[in-house]
């Protein structure tokens, strides 16, 4: 226990030792929320993966997948690496930080009111963010649940204000700066600890050739009659698997606290180097947490997920191990939190002052004004998260990979559309990209209320995401098509930055 308690003391002072040293870097709105977009590749990258990966992840989807899908859910992982990574860095990073520049846009809804020329787009996108980033952020509490009943033996609602209070007290003095050094930190810490935590797991069942022997001998019949599916290729529910690698890699361009890390890079040689550290990153992380959760079979039986639910896959993996190890991996997973935290509360807490309440002052919000109104909504946001994390906890409401679901769905299915064509069609219309927001929050939101009217394949949250998603890049081409041209003015100037 002391050695437990001594990582969790030696990493909080840490984290906020380093926010109260970048307090007198956010001394304005723009460096505050963007660190005066002079974020070199290490910590761009690092940012954009710690934002990406937290305890969802690890917690979560790695034991709620891995035990549907068997060792095929490592493509999971490598579709977060290839299309949420490299791909993403490649196809939006430089564009992202050269018109955003140009337009002088630092939040995603500003973007979207500069780029299509419709003020009430501002509007309209930071409360879509408010909505929907709050499911998400509430989510990443729980990862930590089991976890720390598990090691501490105790109540959950101790961990909730402890990660609250530490990650409200950094990102409040620092602010975006702060949380990117910390995100670096951090991120040394996840990398750290899921190699050394793979290594443990497949050294108990004798290593890697005897872990994939004892899994092909695994049989689930409520899943697949087939002998040895959840040690082959594809895994016993193929479509499903795809449908969760299209939501948590593609899902990632889409999502506000993701782009925004290419508002905030220093240069377009950083944009190269943060691109191949990202992608490693993104191996290391998410492929080692599916691989690992692939495993959750050999250490849990079927009677015991029933009883406890898949977030308990991961923790009663670990329960086994060593004290320094259950010790190194609890901080694991409250740098994977904290660090996603801050990022989500970053994104809520400047959308919502700068793009819906902002406009509504007309003008009479000064910059102190501004960024005390940052500060208070980013303790407002992680305040009624974590009254939200309670609330689902105590009651066990849905399971984590549904509530990320949920939110990653609609925030995906109405921005990743609209802001990848802003960045290179000059054809996309505003009517098209007001189309898209309508139509994957309704759909989102329909799944959440009557989910039983749905087709059976999208009842799941994560395929009703991923479909939102791919229609939503077929209805702005199409609707953009069949109607008015936007003003070419507006939109040469837009393009102008790439000439």
């Amino acid at each position: 226990m002391i050695i437990k308690i001594a990582m969790l003391v030696v990493f909080f002072a840490v984290i906020i030792s380093v926010g109260l040293y970048c307090r007198k870097k956010a001394t304005s709105v723009h460096n505050f929320v963007l660190g005066g977009r002079s974020i070199g590749p290490w910590m761009s990258a690092f940012s954009y993966g710690t934002a990406y990966f937290s305890a969802v992840v690890f917690i979560g989807y790695a034991g709620q997948f891995g035990w549907r899908f068997g060792i095929s859910a490592v493509w999971i992982g490598l579709g977060n690496a290839i299309i949420g990574g490299l791909l993403a860095w490649i196809v939006l990073g430089r564009r992202t930080m050269v018109m955003t520049r140009h337009l002088g846009s630092a939040t995603m809804p500003a973007f979207f009111t500069k780029r299509y020329d419709c003020k009430r787009m501002r509007t309209a996108a930071s409360a879509i963010i408010f909505i929907f980033l709050i499911p998400y952020t509430a989510s990443l509490y729980n990862g930590l649940s089991r976890l720390f009943s598990m090691a501490f033996g105790i109540d959950f609602t101790i961990c909730i204000v402890v990660m609250a209070a530490l990650t409200a007290i950094y990102v409040i003095a620092g602010g975006y700066f702060a949380s990117s050094v910390n995100d670096f930190i951090q991120g040394i810490i996840m990398l750290a600890g899921i190699i050394m935590v793979v290594a443990a797991v497949l050294n108990v069942n004798g290593g890697f050739t005897a872990s994939i022997d004892a899994l092909a001998r695994v049989q689930d019949l409520e899943i697949s009659t087939t002998p040895g599916a959840f040690a082959s290729f594809f895994g016993p529910d193929p479509v499903t698997l795809l449908g969760v690698v299209i939501l948590t890699s593609l899902g990632a361009w889409g999502l506000p606290q993701m782009v925004q890390r290419f508002y905030a890079i220093q240069s377009e040689k950083a944009v190269l180097k943060g691109t191949v550290i990202s992608t490693l990153f993104a191996l290391v992380i998410a492929g080692g947490s599916y691989f690992l959760g692939s495993f959750g079979r050999l250490f849990t039986d079927v009677d015991y997920v029933k009883a406890n639910g898949y977030d308990s896959i991961v923790p009663a993996m670990l329960s086994g191990f060593s004290d320094a190890l259950i010790g190194f991996v609890i901080v694991l997973v409250f740098a994977a939190s904290m660090s996603t935290l801050s990022a989500l509360v970053m994104t809520s807490a400047s959308t919502f002052t700068l793009d819906f309440l902002k406009p509504g002052f007309k003008g009479k919000m000064n910059e102190k004004s501004q960024l005390l109104t940052i500060r208070i909504m980013i303790l407002f946001f992680i305040v009624i998260s974590a009254a939200i994390a309670m609330i689902q906890y105590k009651n066990s409401l849905i399971f984590i990979a549904q509530l990320m679901g949920i939110s990653w769905g609609a925030l995906a299915g109405a921005f990743l559309a609209p802001f990848l064509y802003g960045l290179y069609w000059k054809r996309a219309t505003k009517t098209a990209v007001w189309c898209c927001f309508i139509f994957s929050t309704v759909f989102m939101t329909l799944n959440i209320l009557v989910r039983d009217m749905f087709p059976p394949l999208l009842r799941s949250p994560i395929n009703a995401g991923a479909f939102a998603m791919i229609l939503g890049l077929l209805i702005v081409p199409v609707v953009s098509m069949f109607t008015k041209a936007p003003d070419k003015p507006v939109v040469d100037d837009a393009f102008s930055c790439f000439d």
